[in-house]
């Protein structure tokens, strides 16, 4: 059964540790991820984008893909299915949907904006125990079309979004999403840290996390991110093991077309890159 992400974050925040959120883009990704969360004894939160949820034909049909590999595969561990980067209208419709979490990302709108939003949202959420994630300051890179350049979030707005009873605060520490470019400057460390101090227990959302240092990645866990967004390393492994079955003719051997075993090496690197992404965050055992 989904759950919201709620106890899942306040643990890690209590517990110094990160839960992954791996974007889901089709049946292999979902299976991977759940078989991973459940072999590590991690909970774990699906991604779904509004282009994704496209892709895959729907919010309904997500909601019944996840819903039932959670039944037939037996999955224990608690399963979060959130939407990513929503819009207003986004967020409305996965709630209807089905899904458990929600974000919604009111960071290009001015802040009076966002927050009426925002609250209009949270009380939805509540009702239906569902997590609410919002955003300020914008995320660099490029996410189904929308484009940050890697803002760092004012910790006083992050304040005022908080107040308002969110879940979980996404703000922009000069994070991008995709790959970093050569002369990215890093995390701002001082931004998480000022931005920690107002919110207090709040968990904290880290996008872009393909790409970041180790050694950032857990610096910013140790200041408070409780949740860490994965998406373009997850395809980035799907794409080099597909490359190479193919580039060694093993399409062309015997069955070796069949798209299950086209798509197998592929599902088995995104399941190394889920497993390695969740020992780094401190996710293992923690179910």
């Amino acid at each position: 059964m989904l759950v919201s992400a709620k106890e899942m974050l306040n643990k890690a925040v209590s517990g110094k540790y990160a839960v992954g959120q791996f974007n889901i883009n089709n049946l292999e990704w979902t299976k991977a991820i759940l078989l991973t969360a459940q072999e590590m004894k991690s909970p774990v939160i699906l991604g779904v984008s509004e282009g994704a949820g496209k892709y895959m034909g729907g919010y309904k049909t997500v909601v019944g893909m996840v819903n039932g590999m959670l039944e037939e595969l037996n999955i224990t561990v608690p399963v979060a299915l959130h939407l990513d980067h929503g819009s207003f209208d986004g967020a409305k419709a996965c709630i209807a949907a089905g899904f458990s979490s929600v974000m919604f990302d009111g960071s290009h709108y001015p802040i009076d904006e966002n927050i009426a939003k925002t609250k209009e949202l949270i009380e939805i959420c509540n009702e239906k125990g569902l997590s609410l994630e919002a955003e300020v300051g914008s995320i660099g890179g490029e996410e189904d079309g929308v484009i940050g350049t890697g803002e760092c979030a004012d910790p006083d707005e992050c304040k005022m979004i908080a107040d308002l009873g969110v879940t979980m605060l996404a703000a922009g520490i000069g994070n991008i999403h995709g790959k970093y470019p050569d002369n990215w400057e890093g995390l701002s460390f001082e931004t998480l840290a000022a931005i920690k101090e107002k919110v207090g227990e709040l968990p904290l959302v880290l996008h872009g996390g393909t790409g970041i240092p180790e050694d950032m990645i857990k610096k910013a866990i140790s200041l408070g991110v409780a949740k860490i967004n994965v998406n373009t390393e997850c395809q980035w492994a799907f794409q080099a093991a597909t490359r190479k079955y193919i580039e060694e003719g093993k399409d062309l051997e015997g069955k070796g077309f069949d798209p299950r075993k086209l798509l197998a090496p592929g599902f088995e690197a995104i399941k190394a890159t889920v497993k390695e992404k969740m020992e780094l965050f401190g996710s293992v055992n923690k179910a």
